[in-house]
């Protein structure tokens, strides 16, 4: 009774035209046929100047739609008298609205599970007892208590000996990750069988969970350019049915055949098909790991010829690992590095964090700077123990220290320059590693059709060159700045250009792609912020997974829309001759809608998933596994 209701109230049109269809059985029973046809007439009228009003205002803004079919056969079959037809099609209108709303909730299944997971509530310890609060108001240091198999509401560190949690919504990691004392707990987690204590290290808003959560709510409210997509077909298709419709008339000489063509023209298989192709498009990436902001960004995937990419983080695992440390002369190696690691505490580039994990391991003590400052993909300066440091790019520490020289490296490492007090001090390497599916997925972009590929770095010339010949990449940009990326990006001839990059610095090109694509699973927030589409497991080879679903949902969806059209085609053209009545005609469209949804709603794509995983064999789920376990370290 209850769940009625909420389908009354869902779906009041309908409703209302499934009540006056009851009553006029009623009536007709009655004897009163006279009446029914003025009720089913006057309502199916009414309907049709609502939609009418729509119709105008969207001709006035230069949008010719499909609502022009609907509103002539509405008014044709009541012109003719069959009241009965019109009140079908009327039906067939406002139901074929509610199949897919219907259709468009089952598509987004995956993208409502993840929203109404998002934790509402955290214990937090206070005085040697517990406190339930929102999780908003948690504060980054609060001690909180996660009770079994509950959800972690903010981003953490253990406190507790161990733990074992469920990491799967966050990293697509299906087994159960066992946790330490000290390690970082990721909000949205699922802990395991035991009550453990964690110290929030962030706030709600800034925890990865909850920014995930942000991205599936734009996704999920983003308006694609479906109807752009059907709208191709809108006009040539209303002109043809009119025009067949209008012919029957002229060869049959009988007014009612044109209202028999034209039950059989209503546009919901247009109306209908890209929508919940699209949505379901958008379902099937969120379950791989990806958030697409929108159905244009599918649609954008999917014609795709260029393939850009950021090197360190994303070609490779961005977790640089000291090789050399080349102090110049009145310089000692652990005094460089620990003068470096020093001043890049105050630094958020990727290479800081190895810089400070290599002086600690060797047991340098790291020094507080007076004053600090970074330049974005240049350096940093910071004043250390009265003495100005500077580290960072060749050209940035020239600046500084013009007798700086640029030191030899192999191929694969990078550079690292030192200047203090405006003397040059030496330079230090580091090596990243090429993540181990990054050649498959540049070949499999290739596959799908993405022929051409491009590296912009920050990082020396020697290194870019090494890396692209490794992996067949076209062409190599290095040394960039973060609008030199932009603009490389701007002049690229072959469009759409796909953009893949990690860091904070990637946000300007990210944005300026025709889809940029964000490597989230660090939690780059602007990044992602200004990404089209956000992966949120650290796995690039979720890039060729968006292309392909990108081309899976625009076939699937003008697959729908041309059987739609082919179905109902065929059956104007018998009813042309007169064969199908004007109500049969309606009732035969809600066939064709049924039909149209069915294969729309294959872009969900459940089973080609499955079977894709269950191809990929034990080895290289085993690889993937690892991959993951190493990020997560």
């Amino acid at each position: 009774m209850a769940r009625g209701i909420r389908l009354v109230r869902r779906y009041p049109v309908v409703a209302l035209t499934l009540a006056i269809g009851a009553v006029g059985i009623v009536l007709a029973l009655a004897g009163q046929g006279w009446l029914v046809a003025w009720i089913f007439s006057v309502y199916a009228l009414a309907v049709a100047a609502w939609q009418a009003v729509g119709m105008v205002r969207d001709i006035l803004r230069g949008h010719w739609g499909l609502d022009i079919l609907a509103v002539t056969a509405i008014v044709a079959t009541v012109a003719v008298g069959e009241y009965v037809a019109a009140l079908i099609v009327v039906l067939m209108l406002t139901g074929g609205e509610a199949l897919e709303d219907y259709a468009s909730r089952r598509a987004k299944r995956e993208l409502d599970a993840l929203l109404t997971r998002a934790p509402q509530r955290a214990h937090r310890v206070v005085d040697d007892h517990f406190v339930d609060v929102p999780v908003d108001e948690v504060e980054p240091g609060d001690v909180l208590l996660v009770r079994p198999s509950e959800i972690v509401p903010v981003d953490g560190e253990l406190r507790s000996a161990e733990a074992s949690v469920d990491e799967s919504s966050i990293t697509g990691e299906s087994v159960p990750v066992e946790k330490h004392a000290g390690d970082v707990l990721l909000s949205g987690s699922v802990n395991g069988p035991a009550a453990i204590e964690i110290t929030a290290t962030a706030r709600a808003a800034d925890s990865q969970y909850q920014q995930i959560v942000a991205l599936v709510a734009e996704a999920a409210a983003s308006k694609a350019p479906v109807v752009r997509l059907a709208d191709r077909y809108a006009v040539p298709f209303t002109v043809f049915s009119l025009l067949l419709a209008g012919f029957a008339w002229w060869i049959s000489g009988d007014p009612v055949r044109f209202a028999e063509v034209l039950v059989l023209a209503t546009p919901c298989p247009l109306l209908i098909a890209a929508p919940v192709a699209f949505i379901g498009g958008m379902s099937r990436a969120a379950r791989n790991g990806v958030i697409v902001k929108g159905g244009g960004v599918l649609e954008q995937l999917a014609r795709a010829r260029t393939a850009v990419f950021d090197k360190t983080g994303t070609l490779t695992h961005g977790s640089p690992e000291l090789v050399a440390v080349r102090p110049e002369a009145g310089f000692d190696a652990d005094e460089l590095l620990g003068l470096v690691a020093s001043a890049e505490q105050y630094s958020s580039h990727v290479l800081a964090e190895s810089m400070i994990d290599a002086a600690r391991g060797r047991g340098i003590r790291l020094h507080e700077a007076a004053t600090a400052r970074e330049a974005a993909t240049n350096g940093v300066v910071a004043r250390i123990g009265g003495r100005e440091v500077v580290v960072g790019k060749f050209a940035y520490v020239a600046e500084h220290a013009p007798q700086a020289r640029r030191t030899e490296i192999a191929p694969g490492e990078l550079a690292v320059y030192v200047a203090v007090d405006g003397a040059y001090a030496g330079a230090l390497l580091a090596r990243d590693q090429l993540r181990d599916d990054a050649a498959a997925t540049l070949a499999r972009l290739d596959e799908l059709g993405v022929r051409h590929t491009m590296m912009l770095t920050g990082d020396a010339q020697a290194t870019a060159d090494h890396i692209a010949a490794e992996l067949g990449i076209e062409r190599v940009r290095a040394e960039c700045l973060p609008a030199d990326k932009v603009s490389e990006v701007a002049g690229i001839a072959e469009r759409p250009v796909i953009m893949v990059g990690d860091g904070v610095n990637d946000a300007p090109v990210l944005a300026a792609a025709d889809v940029g694509i964000a490597m989230g699973a660090r939690g780059a927030t602007a990044a992602s912020e200004s990404a089209s589409a956000v992966i949120l497991v650290d796995d690039i080879s979720r890039t060729a997974k968006a292309v392909e679903i990108g081309r899976d949902t625009v076939r699937i969806a003008l697959q729908s829309i041309w059987i739609g059209i082919a179905v109902s085609v065929a059956l104007m053209l018998v009813a042309t001759f007169g064969v199908i009545p004007a109500t049969v005609g309606a009732l035969l469209q809600e066939v064709v809608d049924l039909i149209t949804i069915l294969a729309a709603l294959r872009a969900i794509g459940g089973r080609r998933d499955a079977r894709a995983v269950e191809g990929a064999g034990s080895p290289a789920a085993a690889a993937g596994s690892a991959r993951t376990d190493v990020a997560r370290r």
